[in-house]
């Protein structure tokens, strides 16, 4: 019999690629999504649930009919900037949410879960990589929700026998190299799609916020993971709750910086177009290196990036963007 799993935001960027990477190992991935910023189109390989995490009796029926053998948790609000004007909108919904999940979870007898996490629980970082015990100081209510939602599910371990893989995500980047799913943000924050919108014409320019940082081009270092490598770090992480009684907490990364002029002269490699940029002012908060030290991920899951190369990231996201422009022109 097919083990189903349940996936929060299974219509989302990363949700959707953990969909179709855990369905190629044989369970069935069931969809919860409010469609807030998911799509439809993007649940391809197994049922779709439309309904809210905060929803207790949307929960339980979910949990009644599927009996999923664990959760995969991505659902989450996870823009920055609005998390610093509207922080209640994040409380209520990655903390108070997550934890209307975690009691559907008791009350179904459901003991996996795999949480969704980031980087930026740890804040400012000491030092670069990043270790999975680097102290943990958020910057923003994003970055809080999701360490409140780290401690709690500690918590409900300890308490109540709940067993539990935190992935703390770097820069997740690329697409499905089939080309069947991408990454479709609206608003959309993350260099690389915005990079690639602006040589296709949805943009009059890309803003390079700072070019003063301490760093060999002066532009902020970040550490880009294939979405497909994220996706199967999960899939890792799942078969790890399942065969062992351990819990286990670990950084998703190549543990390799890339700038973001190296990300703008990669997209004009890729697609052999010139990217119209400016330079503008520093974000507050942006600190000059983000990377992981993704050691633990290696030793523990046996799990490696397959994409290292940021040109190969981007080609999987260049044919993605392309493609969907075009399908959705037509």
């Amino acid at each position: 019999m097919t083990d189903s799993i349940l996936v929060t935001g299974g219509a989302g960027y990363i949700g959707s690629h953990t969909c179709k990477a855990l369905a190629a190992h044989g369970y069935l991935p069931v969809t919860l999504d409010n469609l807030i910023y998911g799509h439809p189109w993007a649940v391809q390989w197994g049922p779709l649930v439309t309904g809210d995490i905060t929803d207790a009796s949307a929960l339980d029926r979910v949990f009644s009919e599927y009996h999923p053998a664990g959760v995969i948790h991505f659902a989450a609000f996870a823009y920055v900037g609005e998390s610093v004007t509207d922080p209640a909108k994040y409380y209520q919904n990655n903390v108070t949410g997550s934890i209307s999940l975690l009691n559907a979870m008791r009350r179904h007898g459901c003991r996996r879960i795999i949480f969704s996490s980031t980087c930026a629980t740890y804040g400012i970082p000491q030092e670069v990589p990043i270790p999975e015990n680097h102290p943990q100081s958020p910057i923003n209510p994003y970055g809080r929700s999701k360490l409140m939602m780290e401690q709690i599910i500690q918590d409900y371990t300890n308490a109540y026998g709940l067993q539990h893989a935190i992935l703390r995500y770097f820069n997740a980047a690329g697409a499905d190299p089939e080309g069947q799913i991408g990454e479709d943000h609206n608003p959309e924050t993350h260099l690389i799609p915005i990079v690639i919108q602006t040589v296709l014409g949805q943009r009059p320019h890309t803003d390079v916020y700072g070019s003063d940082y301490e760093t060999p081009d002066g532009t902020a270092i970040r550490d880009y993971i294939h979405v497909t490598d994220l996706a199967s770090a999960h899939v890792l992480a799942l078969e790890f709750l399942n065969r062992s009684n351990r819990n286990l907490c670990v950084n998703l990364g190549t543990g390799r910086g890339v700038s973001v002029m190296d990300v703008i002269r990669a997209v004009e490699d890729v697609t052999g177009k010139p990217v119209n940029y400016r330079i503008a002012n520093r974000r507050p908060g942006d600190p000059p290196v983000l990377a992981a030290q993704p050691g633990q991920a290696f030793d523990i899951l046996g799990w490696k990036p397959n994409f290292t190369d940021i040109r190969a990231t981007i080609s999987t996201a260049w044919n993605w963007h392309r493609n969907h422009l075009q399908k959705t022109d037509g």
